[in-house]
């Protein structure tokens, strides 16, 4: 069977992706992609496919998204599938840069607990913004990859490009995944991703934000299972 490649998102790490791994292990190996190696996207992502199976089905979460579009820039014939889930094609806007390069700041200064605490509200549905296990998650993952790999990371989202340009080549099974709630990469550019990916289905995840993996197991589960199985 087909393996499954999973790249976490920024602060995130194979936890995140606990719940859905189980999920896809029925219809494939499931291999967690260490994402914390190499500089930039092009830097991680030729690390990451040094080790990764020959062909696989890509799994991209947020950060994750963005180094799936670099891996097909530089081995799309070894991507066999597609999930892209609470992510975006679109590059930084300056807003955005803004945001990113104040939290930098902070996490360079030695209060990267302090990003970690600030990054929560924002990355869950409302209802879930005093969730106390979800945060713990979320913290706990972050300090597991650190404010050093933090910081890297920032800085390849900050350079990213705009991938919008190769989402019409896109030619194998495709399912791009969003919380409705998503207020980092929102609803809107996840169906820009769809409308713009042939034969591409699209999942919208009630009741979830940013972290819909975590938030909403079960709906982004049964989403990936029919990916899967095409």
């Amino acid at each position: 069977m087909l393996p499954f490649l999973l790249i976490p998102g920024l602060n995130a790490n194979a936890r995140v992706y606990r719940e859905a791994a189980e999920a896809l292990w029925p219809h494939g190996a499931v291999t967690h992609a260490n994402h914390l190696l190499g500089e930039g996207l092009a830097g991680i992502s030729e690390q990451i496919l040094s080790v990764a199976p020959p062909r696989f089905a890509l799994v991209g979460f947020s950060f994750g998204g963005y180094l799936s579009f670099e891996i097909l820039r530089q081995a799309k014939e070894r991507v066999a599938k597609l999930a892209l889930i609470d992510t975006s094609a679109r590059a930084d806007t300056a807003e955005s840069i803004e945001n990113r390069r104040r939290r930098i700041e902070l996490a360079r200064a030695g209060k990267f607990g302090l990003v970690l605490q600030q990054s929560f509200p924002n990355s869950v549905h409302p209802d879930n913004a005093e969730n106390s296990e979800l945060m713990a998650i979320h913290r706990t993952m972050g300090e597991t990859n650190g404010a050093e790999a933090y910081v890297r990371h920032q800085e390849a989202i900050i350079a990213r490009p705009d991938s919008r340009a190769i989402l019409g080549g896109i030619d194998v099974p495709t399912v791009v995944i969003v919380g409705e709630a998503d207020v980092i990469t929102p609803p809107e550019v996840a169906r820009e991703m769809h409308e713009r990916i042939t034969g591409s289905r699209l999942a919208l995840i009630p009741n979830a934000g940013h972290m819909a993996l975590l938030e909403r197991p079960a709906a982004v589960n049964a989403a990936l299972r029919e990916w899967a199985s095409r």
